[in-house]
Parts: C-alpha cells; structure tokens; sequence
C-alpha cells in the first residue's frame, strides 16, 4: 500500500536508511532538490517542455495521453534504475513538484512490483514550505561562533570539529564560496539559494540532539548567496571564540587553503580578484600582486594580502583579548581542536536537544545566569 507522508516523516526516514527520490527532470532537479535525493526523472527536460504545452494550449487530457506515450516506452529501464538503487525491502520515497501525477504514478508501478514506496504530500513545494518555515523563526540552537584573522585555521578548525563530537554550520563549504573577493578561488559552482536554504536546514537538523553549533562568523553575503537572518541572529548572539596565530603559521594555512597550485584557472582567478581591490590597494601596489602570481610567487603576495589589506580590514586581535569567552593559539591545530571541543562540551546546552524552529529543552532548563549570550560584553559587534 503506498503511504503518503510528510516532509518530516521523510526527513527522518532518510536518517534510518530510506532512499529518497525525485522524478521531477533532471533540469529541475540541478537546480535545487531536497539534500540527499537522487534523481530518477520520469520525464526529461525536453519531454516536461513538450507536455507542458499540450497542457496549456489544448487540454489536461491530451497532456496525459502525451505523457502516457512518452513513458510507456522507458518503463524498464525505468523500473531497472529503482532495482539499482533500492534493494529488496528498502523504504523508497517519492516526490515531484506537487506530489502529483508524476510521484503518483511511479509509485504505483513500484507497488506492483513490490516495493516498499512513500510518497511525499505537497510534493518538493511542501518541503520549500518546511525550510522556511524553519528559518522564519529564531533558531533554538546556540551558536559558537570561530573569530580570527585569515589564515588562522577557521576553516580546517569547522571541518576537523565533528570528529570531536561538535557539531558543525560549514557555511563557506555549504556555499562553496569563502566569502572574500578570492572566495571563489579553487572552489566549484555555488548552489541555487533555495538550495543553500536546504542545506542550512539539514545541517541544522543535524545539530539538534547537541543543541549547540559550531560556526564561522561570517559576513551575510557569501558571494550570490544569502545567509538567512535567523542564522545571522545565532552568529551574533553567540559565544565567541578567537583563533590567532603568527603569520608565518597563517601564511602557511593561506597557501594551502586557496589551492595555490599554479594552474591556469587559478592564476587567473586571483588576477581577476586582484582586479578587484584595486581602487582599496591603488594600481602600484596591485600590480606588484600580480607580478608576484604571474611568477609563482605566491607567498610575499599571501603575507602582503593578510598584513596590509585583510588584518586592517578585520580588526581582529592576533592574541589573547577579554572581549572573547575563549582565546585559542592554532599554530597546532590538534591541541586547538581539543580545545575547543572541551570548551563547547562544557557549555550549558551541549547536549540539551532542540527542535527546528520550536524552544524545545535548550531554553527552559538552564539558569539565567548559565548563558552568556546576549550579556558578554562586546557581544558579537560584528561579523565580516
């Protein structure tokens, strides 16, 4: 019997297992999906375009009739692909658009055959309704939010925090943008915006039984995207942990982290960057940049990028400061890593579970005063 369920229902299926899959066209699907899925279009891209207009310039009917002929065909190898990625007795999910004729009918071809298929109500619109609805509120997680210069090992810090049992919002990664006019530099295509969203909420679901998240501070614009208000709100209103180190540790961590590798495409990304802050370093200093990349003379270009145009730039100490609930030195990142970990682990929510957009337990159980957020001073004046 096909069940019909909600986006919560599914999202909490795909953790134990279940396969979750879009039939909508591989066009709709390249652009944003619900993280995780796998696309197995009933129709392609040509083939939606061709019964989209039977549908508008003729009738629902013929655009059925059309869309009957066109899949009798690939039924097979259609069924052939579901075999492939769902074995004998796995939950498989569906949804398309609306949860309509699409998701309706494949899982009825699966039926026959003896799958254990779901489909998604309202489709992907109602798993859009969902991630909004997480992100129009205020998150209930508390935010631990990375301050320091670049090069200070942010980054490497955010990937290496899950294997400590911290949990973790990569957003640069989730944006594949570093958010600096060199953001793109080494990194793949960014996604859609909604399918930024999407990747926010599931990092953050993830988050939810430690009531707690790691996160860079971050400016609210990583290249074309947009970080949601409410997760701007948590950087905020976090506790604040800065990371320092000597420059030559940073230079170091610069060189590797931008993929400086002296390809073509990454010669002339830094170009076109460099382009960029002219009218900040002035066209003398600018083309001295370029001299030095043009050469494969990476590092005095990284030590005069981090002294003279990113440090003035931030503001950040490069020691200990008060302004901080947690001062660490990176130049070795394990004893950092351990650090930290401690740190967060120590905090009054760690542990306390949360729920995506509701106060669930991370509120009510802790002392007024066990909390800083919100009353350190300084607070998080502001995020670059």
């Amino acid at each position: 019997m096909i069940r019909n369920i909600t986006v919560e229902e599914a999202l909490e299926a795909m953790g134990s297992g279940a396969v979750l899959v879009d039939v909508r066209s591989e066009g709709e699907f390249a652009e944003v999906t619900i993280p995780g899925a796998i696309n197995i279009p009933l129709f392609n891209n040509q083939e939606r375009a061709q019964i989209g207009t039977v549908y508008k310039q003729v009738s629902p009917t013929a655009a059925r009739r059309l869309g009957l002929k066109l899949v009798a065909p690939k039924l097979p190898a259609l069924l052939e692909k579901f075999e492939q990625v769902a074995p004998a007795g796995e939950k498989v999910i569906l949804f398309c658009w609306r949860g309509g004729m699409r998701s309706q009918f494949v899982a009825y071809m699966l039926e026959q055959m003896d799958f254990n298929v779901c489909r998604i109500m309202g489709g992907f619109k109602s798993y859009r309704r969902y991630v909004n609805s997480y992100l129009g509120t205020a998150l209930p997680h508390r935010a631990v939010v990375l301050h320091g210069l670049t090069g200070v090992g942010k980054t490497e810090i955010i990937k290496k925090l899950p294997s400590y049992g911290v949990p973790v919002l990569d957003l640069e990664t989730l944006a594949a943008h570093r958010g600096s006019v060199f953001g793109k530099v080494g990194m793949p295509a960014s996604p859609s915006q909604k399918m930024f969203e999407g990747l926010i909420v599931q990092a953050l679901r993830a988050a939810e039984k430690y009531g707690i998240f790691v996160v860079e501070c971050e400016s609210r614009r990583l290249g074309r995207l947009l970080v949601p208000l409410p997760v701007m709100q948590a950087i905020r209103d976090g506790y604040r942990v800065l990371l320092y180190a000597d420059v030559p540790t940073r230079v170091e961590r610069s060189l590797s982290g931008y993929v400086l590798d002296g390809s073509q495409d990454v010669v002339h990304a830094l170009m076109e960057a460099v382009d960029v802050l002219v009218k900040y370093l002035g066209k003398s200093r600018s083309e001295q940049l370029k001299q030095w990349i043009a050469a494969g003379n990476y590092r005095p270009a990284v030590e005069f990028l981090l002294c003279d145009y990113y440090d003035p730039l931030y503001r950040y100490p490069d020691s200990p400061s008060a302004d901080y609930h947690l001062c660490v030195d990176t130049k070795n990142l394990e004893k950092a890593l351990e650090k930290i970990a401690a740190f967060v682990k120590s905090l009054p929510e760690y542990g306390r579970m949360v729920r995506g957009g509701e106060q669930y337990d991370n509120w009510s159980k802790i002392a007024p005063d066990e909390g800083k957020t919100g009353s350190f001073p300084g607070g998080c004046r502001e995020c670059h």
